[in-house]
């Protein structure tokens, strides 16, 4: 089981050339048995873990909207999968109001603290820092952006009081919940108890260090504590009462990279309402999370490339369609990790990366029969000067749909970065690691790199909470997923599986995965991606076999009806209100 814990570890000799690459978490066995499909006239939520949909549905059932039950969702999640999500991290919300027919996007990344300098993750010599090093302790910690996410939508689009959204993770914190396999897993990483504080090590493992075995019940007294208090004085108690002198002197005092953090960087957070990228392909509106995501802008890329080849005939057998799907993402991943980064303190060409004639012009650089020999960035309309240089994200993260009965949805992504984040925790809840998502070298062959550190910056994320729309204007799917820089892919192959594949959205979410980045092409192992590993080679491409454990969650509207999905390989379901 241990060759299945990271996937940077297990690739570094063969993509050491390449680009950065995700880290793998543990994950169920690749297309695993498929779910039983989940179906509602009213509401629904689909969430990576049973316990946290099942909070956002008792939300649904208190009479909440969607904002309502994506808080819940979220802070149950907090308590459930702390190694992925919570309140010490960050996300970003597609919202879909179907009074007004409008979609909107908040964005709740993570920031650096004022202090922070373009040298933040350089060494002594002015070199970069090795990631796994910069990962534990305070100086990886970005001021938390979830609760004044959850804050925004609920003053928005809420109906229950703001208290009654904590409940039923309260309660879960309380009461106890049982150790997954999934966080098992996850507590036996490699170098994962040698990161935890004290308090973690005597939460989640035994005393010979070995985590607890599954099914264990785990208590969060102090998390409950933490919640009832953000329930009762709302989320300024977090910002500038007690919890943030906590959270500052936990950063600052890390054994390990004390941190800069001060309590003023928590005190000026604020969560952003972005304008929401959207894209149209064969008809349907794609719309999504404009930057620090790069999630909207790649994943329309993707697909307006592929515009011009008939996917629907070629069909999900044909190595063909794998192969131009690679090829596309080859493209869309030049410009993301040379264009993206904060808007704020970044030009990033947003309207150039979508524009149709720019993406037709790219796609003309796709062949169905040979690979391109080398990828570039190109230069979308509106294109400052700046240099590719990619992150290393690690593959971790949660997302979540829900829609209530009157048609509101949300599609919500939420992140401490790496399992288990920076490793500190202060009030029962992880502090996340969300700082190393930036580019650590801040200049590259002569030129400013998008994604590098800079005071009260937010770096590049690859999230990407998507809403589809049919060509009528009506809602056809919700999706995200999990995973680092693969989540990108993931949706992008989910809603070609639902648009030119015809599939389901649990169909299309269970297809195996496959990305084009630099001068590889990552296949999920285990797969028929691997049988066709032959034909695509012959093409061209330089074939990786990597492990599976990704997981995405959607939920489509067909013939009336909401159809929850949850990608087999994980723990996620779909319950109906």
């Amino acid at each position: 089981m241990m060759k299945r814990f990271l996937l940077a570890a297990l690739l570094s000799g063969a993509l050491a050339a390449g680009p950065a690459r995700p880290q793998e978490v543990p994950g169920t066995a690749p297309l695993a048995a498929p779910r039983a499909p989940v179906t509602s006239t009213r509401g629904m939520v689909s969430a990576a873990d049973p316990r946290a949909a099942q909070a956002g549905v008792d939300i649904l059932r208190a009479g909440g909207s969607a904002a309502d039950a994506a808080a819940a969702t979220m802070l149950a999640l907090t308590v459930v999968e702390p190694q992925s999500s919570g309140i010490g991290g960050g996300g970003f919300l597609v919202y879909h109001d179907q009074a007004s027919r409008e979609v909107s996007t908040l964005d709740g990344r993570e920031t650096a603290p004022m202090a922070a300098t373009e040298r933040y993750f350089l060494d002594a010599n002015g070199q970069p820092r090795a990631h796994a090093d910069a990962v534990p302790g305070g100086l990886s910690v970005g001021v938390p952006g979830n609760l004044r996410l959850i804050e925004r939508a609920h003053e928005e689009h809420g109906r229950l009081p703001w208290a009654r959204l904590f409940e039923p993770a309260i309660r879960l914190a309380r009461d106890g919940f049982a150790i997954t396999q999934r966080m098992h897993d996850m507590l036996a990483m490699p170098n994962a108890l040698a990161r935890m504080t004290d308090w973690s090590r005597n939460h989640y493992y035994q005393p010979d260090g070995t985590p607890k075995p599954v099914g264990t019940v785990i208590r969060n007294p102090e998390l409950a504590a933490t919640l009832e208090q953000i329930a009762r004085l709302g989320p300024d108690w977090f910002y500038t009462g007690p919890n943030a002198q906590a959270l500052v002197n936990t950063a600052r005092n890390a054994p390990r990279n004390p941190a800069v953090i001060q309590t003023g960087d928590l005190a000026a957070y604020e969560v952003k309402e972005r304008p929401a990228v959207c894209g149209t392909y064969r008809g349907y509106r794609i719309c999504g999370m404009g930057p620090p995501s790069s999630g909207a802008t790649t994943v329309f890329a993707i697909l307006k490339q592929l515009e011009r080849f008939d996917m629907s005939a070629l069909g999900p057998d044909n190595p063909v369609s794998w192969h131009l799907i690679a090829e596309s993402e080859r493209l869309a991943y030049a410009d993301r990790d040379t264009y993206v980064g904060d808007p704020d303190f970044v030009r990033v060409p947003i309207a150039g990366l979508i524009d149709d004639h720019y993406l037709a012009e790219r796609s003309q650089l796709i062949s169905p029969d040979h690979v391109m020999e080398h990828v570039a960035a190109g230069t979308p309309p509106g294109a400052a000067t700046q240099t590719t240089a990619p992150s290393d994200e690690v593959h971790s993260t949660t997302h979540f749909v829900v829609v209530d009965s009157d048609g509101d949805m949300a599609s919500y992504t939420s992140t401490v970065e790496g399992p288990w984040g920076s490793g500190l925790t202060t009030g029962g809840y992880v502090l996340n690691n969300e700082l190393t998502d930036f580019t650590f070298a801040p200049m590259r062959d002569g030129a400013p790199v998008a994604n590098r550190p800079e005071a009260g910056k937010r770096p590049m994320s690859s999230m990407s909470p998507t809403i589809v729309y049919n060509p009528d204007g009506s809602i056809r799917l919700a999706v995200g997923a999990a995973g680092g820089p693969t989540i990108i892919g993931q949706v992008a192959k989910a809603i070609i599986g639902v648009i030119d594949w015809h599939m389901s959205a649990q169909e299309a979410i269970a297809q195996p995965f496959i990305l084009g980045w630099g001068d590889r092409v990552l296949i999920e192992r285990g797969t028929r991606l691997e049988a066709m590993a032959p034909q695509l080679t012959r093409m061209g491409h330089q074939i990786v076999p990597i492990p599976s454990g990704f997981k995405a969650n959607a939920i489509e509207r067909v013939d009336g009806r909401w159809i929850g999905a949850a990608d087999p390989r994980s723990e996620g379901v779909a319950i109906a209100e």
